[in-house]
């Protein structure tokens, strides 16, 4: 076992053996504060600690000082700034995008308290010496500490302390703050305390259980490799608390977050940079503090109507020929579809990404495009980010330095664990570099727009080659980032081209959610996939993202990855699932269209036009997630942050304002169902049903799915079947009015 269950190397990461050159410093009490144009400025000593496992001060080494620059902004965010290697605080880069509602609010000092020029107390600095009852001398004195308290909307009954956490004085268990060198400044944590009953959400798409209490987390892209595991394909450096306040980590470093792991007292955080740079968002909702974090970093853009329809696809499509028969085929039975997409068969070579069809397979390509876009179809493509050995762009690429840069004999590779060709990338596109990123979206992403493809599949972006040189940044503070370059990039030049802002991406970092809309990886098609999936996506939408989908029915088969069959049940829950999700694409493995599942395809085109009927309160509902800080697919705690149920509640959710959905995923057709307080309607039979309760063993029968609305609801819908949103026209939408009347759809 490596684990020691000490905080100086499970969470700092120190070498156990304590034979690394690296030391540790603690902060202690402020020294000076004043007040610098409208911000607070408090200086605060460094004590070097020896090094040993029990914590104890080095006082022959000198204290260093350190500003932490305490900053306010409205609506209710507090900032705090402190670097221990000269970076500089700004309010605009890669994340930060502040919206113009984010004002400056000027902080004086008086006394103890920190208050906004409105009157707004934001923090309070306790320099009292504590109270003593002093008897024995067993045990030394506590090392001083900065006990400061913050409050980012001003209520004074739900402050933020920083956490000077200890057994006794030799044993911590967090640190206020503090940071390593090693021997220069090399990391850095901050510390906050936290009570024994609060609940923590978000950071990222977490396929983990909804209260994140009692976890760490490493906070550092990677391939997921699944959504049943602790890998991460978007982790986002944001919670939000039970007790109504959202914490943002400024910063693209690898990094680390434990919400009351360590110490069940503390939430603690350790950066990989010695600079620390965090926003406390303060609120009365969830979706106030949420909508805090998006005027920070971005609010997502209004994906195109034929977006929210549904996609078509799978692991992979190798020819037009092959895309006209299935194409024809759902045109001639009426399956409701607007994309299809193709994955890694269209190129030259299975996997070789050239940015060119397969003149072979594909000869004609833009008249292929045209030609689905006449019945309706939208084409998207899939690409990612990595040069290959042997691709037609290599040479290109390596001279004018759009890749990254080799600093070995023997280039590594990268993609992945999910890269699953035999293909060795020989370098990273460099968005870092403004040529790269110009010949990238003008020269591979702009034919193929210009002929009439819609969206870019941005797959990977997770991992990049570590080993290189890139030209503006170092790959280890690059990693996490990489994703929002790569991203931005295919967003800008396709909404440029096309008019529609759209890729479909699978990693993320903080500000992605500004360039939706993201899947969630590749997951099993199965129960635990399903259920995995679900929990990423309530986890996705508490950190900012407002627009999410899955591979339906799950993207790889079990036991063989790419040939067993699919379940049918699975396929057709899933298939409910998706309906109530923001984006619908089928995507896998092996056949994902349903007439090859005769069995249950009559139950799956009568959801897929559901699906379509659905379009107009879907539209309506994007639209406020765009502008507020709801997601479409939502977590119980966003309406009913106080009821505590609802913060351990990860296999329900809200879709919309109006919808909660209660998706079954297991083969014995039955769940248990929680409903909140208040009075239900069921939206399919218009059964009355009382909340603030448990319903056990509910029996749902395959083509169904438990969905409820309020009385008053008001739903709107399509009144006539349709083969793709081309035949839509938004202005015949009808409204659905839950009223005492309505016996469902």
């Amino acid at each position: 076992m490596k684990q020691t269950n000490y905080h100086l190397f499970d969470f700092m990461d120190f070498d156990p053996s304590l034979q690394k050159d690296e030391a540790l410093w603690k902060a202690y009490a402020p020294t000076k504060i004043e007040e610098r144009e409208g911000d607070i400025i408090v200086t605060i000593p460094y004590q070097k600690q020896l090094h040993q496992e029990d914590m104890a001060p080095d006082t022959e080494a000198p204290q260093q000082s350190f500003d932490l620059i305490i900053r306010a902004y409205e609506p209710n965010i507090i900032r705090l700034f402190t670097t221990m290697n000269g970076d500089e605080m700004v309010e605009a880069d890669d994340m930060l995008q502040f919206d113009s509602e984010i004002k400056r609010l000027p902080l004086r000092s008086e006394g103890s308290d920190i208050v906004a020029i409105n009157g707004k107390k934001v923090a309070a600095i306790n320099l009292s010496a504590p109270q003593l009852d002093h008897w024995s001398d067993l045990l030394p004195a506590p090392q001083p500490a900065p006990f400061i308290t913050f409050y980012p909307d001003g209520d004074k009954t739900k402050g933020i302390a920083l956490s000077d956490d200890h057994f006794s004085p030799p044993r911590y268990d967090a640190l206020p703050l503090g940071f390593v060198t090693a021997p220069h400044a090399e990391r850095a944590t901050i510390s906050f305390k936290c009570t024994p009953s609060e609940c923590f959400v978000g950071t990222g798409e977490r396929f983990r259980k909804m209260d994140l209490s009692g976890q760490t987390f490493q906070l550092k892209n990677q391939d997921g490799q699944g959504v049943n595991n602790r890998r991460c394909y978007k982790n986002i450096p944001f919670f939000l608390s039970s007790r109504m306040y959202g914490c943002f980590y400024h910063t693209s470093d690898y990094c680390k977050l434990s919400l009351a792991d360590h110490s069940t007292r503390s939430v603690q955080f350790l950066n990989d940079h010695a600079t620390l740079d965090v926003f406390l968002i303060g609120g009365q909702t969830p979706e106030e503090i949420l909508k805090g974090y998006r005027m920070l970093t971005g609010f997502p853009q209004m994906p195109p109507l034929w977006s929210f329809g549904i996609w078509m696809s799978r692991m992979t499509y190798f020819s037009a020929d092959e895309v006209d028969d299935i194409c024809n085929h759902l045109r001639r039975e009426h399956y409701p579809c607007d994309v299809i997409h193709l994955d890694t068969g269209w190129f030259r070579t299975d996997w070789l990404c050239e940015w060119k069809f397969n003149p072979e397979r594909f000869p004609d390509p833009k008249g292929f495009v045209q030609r689905l876009a006449r019945q309706g179809f939208k084409v998207s493509l899939w690409q990612l980010p990595y040069v290959a050995q042997g691709a037609e762009q290599l040479e290109e690429a390596k001279a004018n330095k759009y890749i990254s840069q080799s600093t070995q004999e023997v280039d590594s590779s990268t993609g992945g664990a999910s890269n699953f060709s035999a293909l060795d990338y020989a370098g990273t596109i460099d968005f870092t570099y403004d040529r790269a990123t110009d010949w990238y979206k003008n020269k591979l992403l702009k034919p193929l727009l210009e002929m009439g493809v819609k969206c870019i599949k941005t797959d990977f972006g997770e991992n990049i080659h570590m080993d290189h040189r890139y030209h503006a940044m170092k790959p280890e503070r690059l990693n996490n980032i990489y994703s929002l370059l790569y991203q931005r990039a295919a967003f800008e030049v396709t909404k440029e081209v096309t008019g529609d802002g759209i890729v479909w991406a699978r990693s993320a970092w903080a500000g992605c959610q500004r360039y939706p809309l993201h899947w969630g990886g590749d997951s099993a098609s199965s129960w635990d996939g399903m259920a995995g999936s679900l929990k990423g996506g309530l986890h996705f939408g508490l950190s900012g993202f407002a627009f999410w989908s899955h591979d339906v029915p799950g993207f790889h088969s079990i036991p063989d990855f790419m040939n067993s069959p699919l379940d049918e049940n699975v396929y057709v829950r899933w298939t409910q699932f998706g309906v109530f999700s923001s984006h619908m694409r089928y995507h896998g493995t092996c056949k994902r269209e349903p007439w090859h599942y005769p069995a249950i395809a009559p139950i799956v085109k009568r959801w897929w036009q559901l699906r379509y009927r659905l379009l107009p309160y879907i539209i309506e509902q994007s639209e406020l997630a765009c502008k507020s800080g709801y997601p479409m697919v939502r977590a119980l705690l966003f309406h009913h942050p106080h009821d505590h149920q609802c913060w351990h509640i990860d296999d329900e959710y809200y879709f919309g304002s109006e919808f909660l959905v209660c998706p079954v995923m297991n083969s014995e057709n039955k769940r248990d169902i929680y409903l909140p307080e208040g009075l239900w309607v069921n939206f399919f039979t218009g059964e009355r049903v009382d909340g603030g309760r448990w319903y056990y063993d509910v029996e749902v029968p395959l083509d169904q799915m438990p969905v409820f609305v309020r009385p008053s609801a008001q739903i709107s819908v399509y009144p006539e079947e349709v083969d793709s949103t081309d035949d839509m026209d938004l202005n015949k939408a009808i409204t659905i009015r839950i009223t005492k009347d309505y016996k469902g759809l």
